[in-house]
């Protein structure tokens, strides 16, 4: 998974200083109480080195002297700061000067400066009286920075990345439609940016509403309950059409850098995102059977292999528990919407699934549907009887011919048997594509780009999606989707990065984001606020 940027943490922790001041505290005692997030910095010296002063306490240290500017000099004139500040004494000026160029590195520097400017700028918009916090002039107007900790991030300009960030963002954000009257004082695109703020910041509806209100004026932005009454107005369907139209618009974008590669090879899977309440009248709950507790289910249809890694399908998954009336299962038949939908923006060459979908209603789904498949299959007692004759043999590979005979059809299928990429054991493969032993571990190596999902999945939940406690589906399904959105906002955003300095070639889709998926979050918000 990419590591979130430590700018999104740096924007909590301004949040909280703004949320003291401007409940009328002195800026001494609510730095005090500051306990971070400070998990993503690194102390650059060692455990054994000789500095005697916490790390933690020297980041609220030079918080401070950005916020207020004061000068070394003037910082160790004071002692009684060290209380403030969580150190047992003020450290000498020289050592002030070492922590600055030694311990801190880059990217802990950028969080102080980043979480102190957007302070002065929101304490001057708001007019707080606090005497410690200097005048914005005394700042440079930076836009938010960008890491440039590697040869191909220097590439850009902030103004290139803010401007690619912005075309992908507006090409997501246009295919959603509430349905709305269009007199309504709130357009939809300001639910959309106030859902980017909450995502952002990792807070729910209330909260964030309230900080997005502050920063844009409150006749700018939606209350928290005029958002989750907005967003239960998108319906399943209109969500789910939406997803597929912004995906379109913008594989639209990447068709124009002639970076798509068809056909494709697709992944599809199933997320899920814990639930905690009752059951009762809840039919899109679903009893986790890895023991997790309770879940909701999203199945989701991924462009992998030599392309972008790219979400270009959702839909939730409603299964049968013991607390509903809902039909039995038949995951074959999402298998099948969501590459008919898929279809209508690429060719689909090969599909790949996990082993929650080893069952022939889905193997013979794909096949009607003319597309190759890869799944991993459960070892049960015939499995094992197979892997013990080749154990027996001295076989490293083995292929086993079967066929499917279902009611809508029939198929010549195989069953891969391949040494384990995880294991010293072996992993069985079904597949419809026709090979033999020579060349059943080379097509078995193609599920490897399966991985890609697992990262998406992280960047979802940890990322892009906001917090709720809400039991209405409509929000449920409203925060997911929307998750998803941001997430290919990222990965395009990327792309055309990348397009716009080196072209289009050969492993441009291996190497490392030109943004971190936290970045791209930040970026998407600076729009939206007028200090920012």
């Amino acid at each position: 998974m990419e590591e979130s940027s430590p700018l999104s943490d740096a924007y909590l922790v301004s949040e909280k200083l703004f949320d003291g001041l401007w409940a009328g505290a002195p800026l001494d005692p609510i730095l005090t109480r500051l306990e971070g997030p400070f998990e993503k910095l690194e102390d650059e010296y060692p455990e054994w080195h000789p500095n005697s002063h916490s790390f933690q306490g020297m980041l609220k240290l030079f918080l401070y002297r950005e916020i207020s500017g004061w000068s070394y000099r003037r910082i160790s004139r004071h002692p009684e700061l060290a209380e403030v500040f969580g150190l047992e004494n003020i450290p000498s000026e020289s050592a002030m000067s070492r922590t600055w160029e030694n311990r801190f590195n880059e990217t802990t520097q950028e969080f102080i400066t980043a979480a102190a400017h957007r302070l002065i700028r929101a304490v001057h918009d708001f007019e707080i009286i606090t005497p410690k916090v200097r005048s914005p002039v005394e700042i440079e107007d930076d836009e938010p920075t960008i890491r440039e900790d590697n040869e191909q991030n220097s590439q850009f300009t902030g103004s290139e990345i803010h401007q690619t960030t912005r075309l992908a963002r507006s090409y997501g954000f246009d295919s959603f439609d509430s349905g709305r009257a269009r007199n309504t004082q709130y357009d939809d695109t300001q639910f959309f940016e106030l859902q980017t703020y909450m995502g952002m910041t990792g807070c729910g509806s209330a909260q964030g509403a309230s900080r997005f209100q502050r920063r844009r004026g409150d006749e700018k932005g939606p209350h928290g309950d005029t958002h989750l009454r907005t967003i239960k107005q998108f319906s399943t369907e209109s969500l789910i059409e939406g997803f597929h139209e912004a995906s379109g618009r913008l594989l639209s974008l990447l068709g124009a850098e002639s970076g798509f590669r068809e056909p494709a090879t697709v992944a599809i899977d199933i997320t899920k995102v814990p639930y905690y309440g009752q059951v009762e009248a809840m039919p899109m709950v679903s009893g986790d059977t890895d023991g997790e507790g309770l879940v909701y289910k999203y199945a989701t249809l991924t462009i992998v292999g030599r392309n972008i890694p790219f979400i270009l399908e959702v839909e939730p998954v409603r299964e049968s528990s013991s607390w509903d009336e809902n039909p039995s299962n038949r995951i074959h038949r999402t298998v099948r919407r969501l590459i008919q939908r898929a279809r209508e923006h690429v060719n689909i060459e090969m599909v790949l699934c996990d082993a929650e979908f080893d069952s022939k209603h889905v193997f013979q789904t794909l096949s009607n549907l003319n597309v190759d498949y890869l799944i991993p299959t459960r070892v049960n007692a015939p499995e094992k009887e197979a892997i013990e004759r080749m154990n027996d043999d001295g076989q490293e590979v083995a292929v086993e011919e079967s066929s499917v005979h279902l009611k809508n059809g029939s198929h010549s299928m195989r069953f891969l048997y391949v040494p384990s990429k995880n294991s010293d054991g072996t992993s069985v493969f079904a597949t419809n594509v026709d090979v033999g032993p020579a060349e059943a571990k080379s097509l078995s190596r193609r599920y490897s780009s399966r991985w890609q999902i697992e990262s998406e999945y992280k960047s979802i939940k940890h990322e892009f999606l906001a917090k709720t406690s809400s039991k209405d589906y409509r929000v449920r399904l409203f925060y997911f989707v929307f998750g998803a959105l941001l997430h290919n906002i990222w990965r395009m955003t990327d792309f055309l990065l990348k397009a716009e300095v080196g072209g289009i070639e050969d492993g441009v889709f291996d190497r490392p984001p030109v943004l971190t998926a936290g970045e791209t979050t930040e970026l998407v918000s600076s729009a939206l606020l007028p200090y920012g």
